[in-house]
């Protein structure tokens, strides 16, 4: 797949030199810098460099997938704009929601589908931004080659309301099959699902990343749905940048600067795909190189500009409502549960 060049402006709270230091610091080549230094600055109206901080600790999430390698990339840029402690909380089942309500968790990127239906159910949670398309892939065994398919079938979940439940239910929905009574849910872990599929004890499985490069290159089943390709799944953010509501609420400040260095690490995950796979796999976030630059190249994370959030919140809330996992209307959804002003500035500021 072929990026766009983008370009990142140095940010309010960081000089040129301080925060060329802090890109400098992931790695990136010298070329990869220039990109970055490309254009001048034009910063939004607000000058959030001369407010101070209102918390020099932040907690992001840790999963096994490794389509979130922004979050990753971002630690450096984080406490080059101040925050002292980074943390990363290793969430096993990968539901970053659920450690987000529950106050674990202060920034997240999951997948939209389990936060609409967080919002339907009143929690306190914020979506702020989109920050990639794609990364699910479907695979199927024989006689599995469309949605369609599955009518009458066994698909593993790693848990009921959780992103692979939320994201499925959503395509079944969309052929018209009814995902509480035409398919038969089984709940097990990730490793153990996929275990199964291989063994063909299972007749499809949701792979993130890196599990989806792994199934592809033993040629394990066949892609069903890429959502990284096919439409019109492609057309809509799959992980959206979220925080606990009180945590926006409290700390508009680190908030903003969070949300900016997530923004620019999303612009080096697509202008030097090798750079971030290297640094996924030097700090233990995964262990084979070859699928996590696969990873990296396919996921278009060069898309946050281009595609409007909203969209991605109304089309899938419409789709779990057909479903009859939430009651509330998209527009419900995004006036409990989004706030775009941050971003919109982000986007002033941080032109490609």
């Amino acid at each position: 797949m072929k990026y766009n060049t983008t370009t990142i402006t140095t940010s309010r709270a960081l000089t040129r030199r301080r925060f060329l230091q802090g890109v400098a610091g992931l790695g990136l080549s010298a070329a990869g810098l220039a990109l970055l230094d490309g254009c001048g600055s034009q910063p939004a109206a607000r000058t959030a460099a001369a407010e101070k901080l209102e918390t020099t600790t932040i907690r992001l999430i840790q999963t096994p997938s490794i389509c979130v390698a922004p979050l990753y990339v971002a630690e450096d840029l984080l406490k080059s704009d101040g925050f002292t402690e980074v943390q990363y909380i290793d969430i096993p089942g990968g539901n970053s929601v659920d450690a987000m309500t529950a106050g674990q968790v202060d920034m997240a990127m999951q997948f939209s589908g389990p936060i609409i239906t967080y919002v339907d159910a009143g929690k306190p949670i914020t979506v702020l931004a989109g920050v990639h398309v794609g990364c699910f892939v479907l695979f199927g065994t024989e006689g599995v080659n469309e949605m369609g398919d599955l009518k009458g079938k066994t698909v593993a979940i790693g848990a009921l309301g959780g992103p692979e439940h939320a994201f499925l239910s959503s395509m079944l929905a969309y052929v018209g099959l009814d995902p509480n009574t035409d398919i038969t849910w089984t709940t097990l872990p990730r490793q153990e699902a996929q275990q199964r599929f291989t063994d063909g004890k299972i007749d499809a499985f949701l792979a993130f990343p890196p599990a989806a490069q792994e199934l592809h290159a033993k040629k394990i089943g066949h892609m069903v749905v890429n959502s990284m390709m096919d439409k019109p799944w492609s057309q809509y953010f799959c992980c959206m940048a979220t925080a606990n509501r009180e945590f926006v609420q409290k700390n508009p400040v680190a908030t903003e600067r969070a949300l900016r260095a997530l923004l620019k690490a999303t612009d080096i995950c697509a202008l030097e795909p090798e750079r971030a796979a290297k640094l996924m796999v030097a700090k233990g976030y995964t262990e084979n190189y070859d699928y996590a630059l696969e990873a990296m190249q396919d996921i278009p994370y060069n898309r946050w500009r281009e595609y409007d959030p909203e969209d991605t919140l109304r089309f899938y809330a419409l789709r779990l409502r057909e479903a009859g996992m939430i009651e509330s209307s998209p527009d419900e959804i995004i006036a409990q549960g989004a706030d775009w002003r941050i971003l919109n500035e982000l986007k002033m500021e941080l032109k490609g």
